[in-house]
């Protein structure tokens, strides 16, 4: 992928270039038992699958919107930064405008009554493991399609940083401001470069911030938890050579 590091799709390929080897992001979800990690690498090659499948499978053009009726998970993130990538503004909330909806297990019923064109389901599972039931009439599995796309995504015009990039309970962030609002969110907690940061939350907007662009930008890394079992913090902060806890942004 190409962008400048005033963008989120930037700073992850500074990272990629910097150290692509290292981890970047731990996934935890403690009510199934999955853990996996990510190296920026890996990150890097979801989101250039992702954004190859929004462009080429489904015809998303910059300046569109993606709805993503998602929770905190490893496979949303992934989501999000695609839609920077190609500048699509991804959209947290129910939307009925949007070109696509991608949706979990839980929301699938919420996202196939928004009438978008295109409906991506994520069944959500280990290592992105594709669904076992039936999918409403239309929905792509993203786990059966994504593999088929590249592990390089170049724009045909980088995405303007200008450009609204989140949308949620009606407030929008441009690519440029969720850069700015990540910096301002480090200095806020007082991180040191190369800080591991833990972040318990089903939010995905708060995942973004905290798990995903935070860490860009002090050039460190997250542990995302779902679903977290407090007796199991401190050993988890140990295990993790966690750095800082961090409480959902305000």
């Amino acid at each position: 992928m190409t962008a400048t590091a005033s963008t989120p799709a930037g700073m992850l390929r500074t990272e990629v270039h910097r150290d692509g080897a290292r981890p970047l992001l731990t996934f935890y979800d403690d009510a199934t038992g999955e853990r996996i990690e990510l190296s920026a690498t890996t990150v890097d090659n979801w989101v250039a699958k992702t954004a190859g499948m929004l462009t080429s499978g489904l015809s998303v053009e910059p300046g569109e919107r993606v709805c993503l009726l998602l929770p905190a998970h490893w496979q949303a993130l992934a989501w999000a930064c695609a839609c920077w990538s190609v500048g699509a503004c991804a959209v947290l909330d129910p939307a009925d405008d949007a070109e696509v909806t991608v949706a979990g297990p839980d929301t699938l019923d919420t996202a196939a009554g928004l009438g978008s064109p295109d409906l991506v389901a994520l069944a959500l599972r280990p290592l992105g493991a594709p669904f076992t039931t039936g999918l409403p009439d239309g929905a792509l599995d993203y786990a059966v399609e994504v593999p088929g796309y590249p592990d390089q995504f170049t724009p045909i015009m980088p995405p303007d940083p200008d450009e609204p990039a989140l949308e949620q309970q009606g407030t929008t962030h441009t690519l440029a401001g969720l850069v700015a609002r990540a910096h301002d969110r480090a200095g806020q907690l007082g991180l040191p470069s190369g800080a591991r940061l833990l972040v318990s939350t089903d939010d995905l907007g708060t995942a973004l911030l905290d798990a995903l662009l935070v860490p860009l930008v002090v050039g460190g890394s997250a542990v995302l938890v779902r679903h977290e079992d407090p007796d199991g913090r401190a050993a988890r902060v140990d295990t993790e050579r966690v750095d800082a806890v961090v409480n959902p942004a305000a």
